[in-house]
């Protein structure tokens, strides 16, 4: 299982956010090796963020996964995501900051099971 909780001061319309999370979904799936069916994106958009002291567009995400992360991969994602953010919304690869957090399988729940 993988999150990814995007934010963006960007306001985006339904869809856009749908071609956001379409994108975003296939995106993370293939990097982490991961079927689509155990990928999750919440997408935030229109939410007051200031970034290095500006209001300028920009993008934070909190990534955590089951397995699948690492330096290599992280390094993909983040080029990934920020490259589907500046198609869709405008936002510079350097203005998107992503947190990536690997979650031991126990305290995860789906269809109130736990992956343990």
């Amino acid at each position: 299982m993988s999150t990814l909780n995007l934010f963006t001061n960007v306001p985006a319309d339904s869809c856009i956010c749908s071609d956001i999370l379409k994108d975003v979904t296939k995106a993370v799936a293939k990097i982490i090796g991961k079927p689509e069916s155990s990928v999750m994106i919440l997408l935030n958009s229109g939410v007051p963020i200031a970034f290095a002291g500006s209001k300028e567009p920009a993008a934070y995400g909190q990534l955590v996964s089951i397995g699948g992360l690492g330096p290599d991969v992280n390094g993909k994602l983040s080029e990934k995501i920020s490259e589907i953010l500046q198609v869709k919304l405008d936002i510079a690869s350097f203005r998107c900051y992503i947190s990536f957090y690997e979650s031991p399988v126990s305290p995860i729940l789906l269809h109130l099971k736990s992956f343990a």
